[in-house]
């Protein structure tokens, strides 16, 4: 199974506004940027969409570290879902990504870790500028 690194930001103008989100795929010298946005959204969901997007873009199964930011995201993934799958998702917020996450994920073995925000961690930074200026090219369009 290769191993991928995947770092990945989000970005919300408001909360909720227009936001934005980036993963960067690294494999061995390999580098692959997946962004996107929404008109309308949160922060969390951006940060969960970015690690999503990112897994959805593997062709083939992969043992991924997943570099996040958020602790949101962190700890949903790695102490949080099991709890809420056994609880059919009652209760909890984004119900429709973590399904989402759990569907692109089912072929892999994902294991997050949490990096500080704007503490000069190149493909974090990296990450939230690109997030952030899908969040303003959206937020230009509204």
């Amino acid at each position: 199974m290769k191993k991928i690194t995947i770092y990945t930001d989000g970005s919300s103008l408001g909360n909720p506004g227009a936001g934005g989100y980036c993963a960067i795929i690294s494999y061995g010298e390999h580098e692959v940027v997946v962004k996107g946005s929404e008109k309308n959204t949160t922060n969390n969901r951006m940060e969960l969409l970015a690690v999503i997007e990112g897994v959805r873009a593997l062709k083939e199964p992969c043992e991924i570290a997943v570099i996040s930011d958020s602790t949101y995201v962190v700890k949903g993934i790695n102490e949080w879902i099991s709890n809420w799958i056994k609880k059919s998702f009652r209760d909890v917020k984004n119900p429709d990504l973590w399904k989402m996450y759990l569907e692109v994920s089912k072929n892999h073995k994902v294991k997050c870790t949490w990096v500080k925000a704007h503490a000069g961690h190149h493909f974090n930074e990296r990450c939230d500028q690109l997030a952030k200026s899908e969040a303003e090219k959206v937020k230009a369009l509204v």
